[in-house]
């Protein structure tokens, strides 16, 4: 006697999301307090190449791939740091213009004393050989600890933060995206529009500043 066959309710297991767990979306920016809690604590901690690098990464507005790529001479091409430097963006290989600020000429000119980095070298040494730049990877454990050590959750800051904390600012100071728009070496307003990621709140707020 046959017996009919029972199709099997055996699934092959799937694999997790990838972003199970995970807060996904843009970084949120850092709050000038955090700027300064940050560089507080690094300056506190005798953390040289640290604090060049995070002021640096606030000024540049660049992204991680690119902060992790300057040279000595991009910034210090005589041993001591520029007002304003260029770099060429990886993604866009656009050209972008910088201020470095008073803090962070300081930072830079006191590791490079320290470390007595040349020109050719990249700024920031990764481990191991003196030529050797820091990693992508590294770049972003690091912002982890500088956040986590003032207190704020890890999971919710990134590079992308440092990138996007003075454009922000910037924009919400002056309402000038254009500005924005070259600082951060995008070729489209829209792609400013997006990555500020406030357009909706702002258009409502300048609204109500109208009265007819």
């Amino acid at each position: 006697m046959e017996h009919d066959q029972v199709p099997s309710t055996n699934k092959p297991a799937s694999r997790p999301p990838w972003n199970k767990g995970k807060l996904v979306g843009p970084k949120p920016p850092l709050r000038p307090s955090h700027v300064w809690s940050i560089r507080t604590k690094l300056q506190i901690d005798g953390r040289k190449r640290d604090l060049a690098l995070f002021n640096l990464a606030i000024d540049s507005k660049l992204r991680g791939c690119d902060v992790v790529a300057i040279r000595v001479e991009d910034v210090a091409p005589s041993s001591y740091a520029m007002d304003r430097a260029t770099v060429r963006q990886s993604k866009t290989g656009r050209p972008v213009r910088f201020e470095l600020t008073e803090h962070t000429r300081m930072a830079i000119d006191e590791y490079l004393r320290l470390t007595e980095r040349k020109s050719g070298q990249f700024l920031f040494a990764g481990r191991g050989e003196r030529s050797r730049g820091l990693t992508t990877r590294q770049y972003a454990r690091l912002v982890q600890e500088w956040v986590t050590s003032i207190g704020l959750d890890p999971s919710k800051f990134g590079t992308h933060s440092l990138r996007r904390t003075k454009g922000v600012l910037i924009y919400r100071r002056t309402g000038n995206l254009r500005a924005v728009q070259l600082l951060l070496g995008h070729s489209k307003i829209e792609s400013t529009v997006r990555y500020l990621g406030i357009e909706v709140d702002d258009a409502i707020e300048i609204a109500e500043k109208i009265d007819i």
